[in-house]
């Protein structure tokens, strides 16, 4: 349900989360995160474009999460990497599975998909973060 480049974003929000008020080097976050980082750079700049993060070049500069980026759901990180994606597609795979057509588990998978919805929509780029906030 997550592309590996969508994991690696939340991963980076996340740990920048968990720096408030810092700036980290790219290399740092790499080594931190576990992410390559030609991989990470053009994750960063994706964020850095539509201002999930600040950078800063030079000496102490970084990277830097948006305050104003921390109360964003998750679901539009995921659509910058991802797209809008049509998760309503069968389980099966058939064309037509719907409530007059369904497939054996279209209720319990359609239910699924609405709980994955809510939770993209009502989880923030602050509730990623690993130590809770002092």
């Amino acid at each position: 349900m997550v592309s590996q480049t969508g994991r690696y974003a939340l991963r980076i929000l996340g740990y920048l989360a968990d720096h408030p008020g810092q700036w980290i080097q790219g290399s740092q976050i790499s080594l931190d995160t576990g992410i390559p980082s030609n991989y990470l750079s053009k994750i960063l700049n994706q964020l850095r474009k539509r201002h999930f993060v600040m950078s800063q070049k030079g000496w102490g500069g970084g990277f830097l999460l948006n305050e104003e980026a921390r109360l964003t759901p998750i679901m539009e990180v995921l659509e910058l990497f991802q797209g809008i994606r049509d998760d309503k597609e069968c389980i099966f795979g058939r064309r037509k599975c719907d409530a007059e057509n369904p497939c054996p588990l279209h209720d319990q998978w359609a239910g699924i998909q609405e709980g994955y919805q809510r939770m993209l929509s009502a989880t923030t780029i602050s509730d990623l973060r690993a130590v809770p906030l002092q």
